[in-house]
């Protein structure tokens, strides 16, 4: 156990040291690693085996942030096995892999290369036949990675409804709904391509509850969703009027029949699919409440599945740590309270953030009265991929330093915080965090320190 009287500063790197264990964990090659194994011509996922020698071919797709890593470690272990691929990644630097094609693409927002990946893999998954194998690897990123508009719609009108979801603050659950039923790969329509052979999905996942049809929008899963769902999604945040005529048309021919539906349970290509979850929130909370324990703190998770506007939630977490320090006399040792999910931000101002740090800058407002009771806490939040909202940061932290910091300078947090513009208050007063990609991604990670 460490001292009471820490600093600030030596909190800060205690803190960093317990999200940087979270994200190790959660790393595409060692998800990939721990799950997945070979004994001869057996292939081992978690606890099921599948002999490699009764497929005549095996093929494998790749798409979301983690993508070209994951493929990278299964190629280790397959190697010639496979007979062709696609892996699609961000824009870095190239990564060659035997009979892998590596194609770039862009998030959060699709491009012409989106469709040009979309368009490809489903080419290489109707190569696959009975008697083949079709590997899918998928973590999020992958519905802006792979985009096929329905006919009729275009790219840029696809963008342009994505964007307004994003902006007017709506779940991942909601949003993909939409682009699903937008979609000629999603929503298992992928699945159908492949029909009738075996596929086999590993997946990080970026959704609450590990939701399979909500993953890179589900292009291997059925979907309990409809058209009419979508309708009123974007009639939920005011945006059916002002969708493209043509999105419109789609949906509405959607929920009169005239267009196929996205592929439900019962469906009978799903009968030789094969889906586990390799990595996830919870995956990366466990790790880090075990760094914790280990650096001194009494931790708890608390959950894996925030939801909901950032600035409400942190008006949450900040009632209860308010209460923690008022008990702080009954904590025996130091405390820390481990929270992952994933936050929406309703944009309306025109200023530079992300969810966390708005979630953290709306904390900081929240315990603006009380700085000068209580020292030796820290609060923290980031995305486990590096990326938060259009920012070079992965999140922010603060503590009652912060305060301090930020009179010096003169910044108003609640002005920030009314123009959306938490980037540019951490930016001028500290606290961003700058890890760059981390190539892997499992929703957002908190953390809630007290010393005292």
């Amino acid at each position: 156990m460490f001292p009471i009287n820490i600093t600030p500063s030596e909190l800060l790197r205690k803190a960093e040291k317990i999200y940087k264990a979270g994200l190790a964990e959660v790393e595409p090659e060692n998800l990939v690693k721990k799950n997945v194994s070979t004994r001869g011509e057996k292939l081992i996922i978690q606890d099921k085996i599948f002999d490699l020698a009764s497929f005549n071919s095996i093929y494998l797709v790749s798409f979301g942030k983690a993508s070209i890593f994951m493929a990278k470690t299964l190629m280790e272990l397959l190697g010639d096995r496979i007979k062709e691929g696609i892996a699609v990644c961000l824009p870095q630097k190239e990564i060659r892999l035997k009979n892998i094609i590596c194609l770039s693409a862009s998030h959060p927002l699709p491009d012409k290369r989106s469709v040009t990946a979309a368009q490809d893999i489903l080419s290489l998954a109707r190569k696959a036949g009975e008697k083949d194998l079709l590997l899918v690897l998928v973590s999020g990123g992958g519905s802006a990675q792979i985009c096929l508009p329905h006919t009729g719609i275009s790219l840029d009108e696809k963008r342009f409804v994505t964007e307004k979801l994003l902006k007017a603050g709506a779940s991942i659950t909601e949003l993909n709904t939409v682009r699903k039923h937008l979609s000629r790969i999603k929503g298992g329509h992928l699945a159908q391509e492949a029909y009738p052979a075996t596929m086999i999905n590993l997946i990080i996942s970026d959704v609450r509850r590990n939701d399979l049809e909500s993953i890179a929008s589900g292009p291997t899963h059925w979907d309990s969703s409809t058209y009419e769902d979508a309708v009123q999604v974007l009639e939920k945040y005011k945006l059916w009027n002002s969708a493209p005529s043509s999105i419109q048309e789609v949906l509405k021919k959607g929920i009169q029949g005239k267009i196929v539906e996205t592929l439900k349970k019962d469906n009978q290509v799903f009968r030789n699919v094969f889906s586990f979850i390799i990595g996830d929130n919870r995956a990366a909370l466990r790790t880090a409440k075990k760094e914790a324990q280990r650096l001194g703190f009494k931790t708890f998770i608390l959950t894996s599945s925030d939801q909901g506007e950032a600035r409400d939630i942190a008006r949450h977490y900040i009632s209860l740590l308010l209460n923690i320090l008022q008990s702080g006399k009954i904590i025996s040792q130091p405390l820390c309270l481990l929270a992952g999910g994933e936050l929406t931000v309703t944009v309306k101002g025109k200023g530079k953030g992300g969810r966390n740090q708005e979630f953290i800058l709306a904390a900081l407002i929240e315990m603006e009265g009380h700085f000068k009771e209580y020292e030796g806490w820290l609060i923290l939040s980031l995305g486990s991929d590096g990326i938060d909202g259009p920012t070079d940061a992965a999140g922010a932290w603060a503590n009652e330093s912060s305060f301090e910091q930020a009179r010096k300078l003169s910044l108003d947090p609640s002005e920030f915080l009314e123009r959306n513009d938490s980037y540019n208050f951490f930016k001028k007063g500290g606290g961003l965090i700058i890890t760059g990609p981390t190539h892997t991604n499992v929703m957002d990670l908190r953390l809630f320190l007290t010393t005292k």
